[in-house]
């Protein structure tokens, strides 16, 4: 793979089905599929920023970030929450997932959103910014994060400031306000 083909692109409503296809293949399964669709359809996910990266025409990663509000939805600081990201077996360990993600920041940068989180493996995401127990910093999860893996709910500032916006509970849009998605 030469990775000068690489194109990032913010999605539309017409890449549905590519979206889809990246997420299955990724995961081998039609969970974060659905939890994607069901975001993507979600009001209070809004403003969401969603993209897909291709190699020539072929879709081959995607993330997405939706809103997240720190104690209450009437919060007006913009935060987001990076899940899921997904990019295809063949294409795994090439550098596509972190070329998302820093996509992903420079746009979020762009937004105005002030920071972001992810509940995801504690040896990838700290290579891309994340620090490690966002609970420690005063950012606990939607739902609790079990103590032997509580390094897994990152957070990574985005304004040059750092960490002054307010702390709080962190509160994700409906479609993943559930427990299940709050393992890692």
């Amino acid at each position: 793979m030469k990775k000068q083909h690489i194109q990032i692109k913010e999605t539309s409503f017409n890449n549905m089905n590519e979206i889809i296809h990246v997420e299955k293949l990724a995961f081998g399964s039609d969970e974060e599929a659905q939890l994607t669709t069901n975001l993507l359809k979600d009001k209070s996910a809004e403003p969401v920023l969603s993209l897909l990266a291709f190699d020539n025409k072929q879709a081959i990663g995607h993330i997405l970030f939706t809103r997240a509000y720190i104690n209450s939805m009437k919060n007006e600081t913009l935060v987001h929450i990076l899940a899921p990201l997904a990019v295809i077996p063949e294409y795994q360990n090439q550098g596509i997932g972190g070329m998302l993600i820093q996509e992903g920041i420079k746009r979020l940068k762009d937004m105005g959103s002030k920071l972001v989180f992810v509940l995801g493996h504690i040896t990838y995401y700290p290579k891309h910014g994340f620090i490690p127990d966002a609970k420690k910093m005063g950012y606990p999860a939607p739902y609790p994060i079990p103590e032997e893996v509580k390094d897994a709910w990152m957070v990574q500032s985005l304004t040059s400031t750092g960490f002054i916006t307010e702390k709080g509970d962190i509160i994700c849009a409906k479609a993943m306000d559930k427990p299940e998605y709050w393992r890692e």
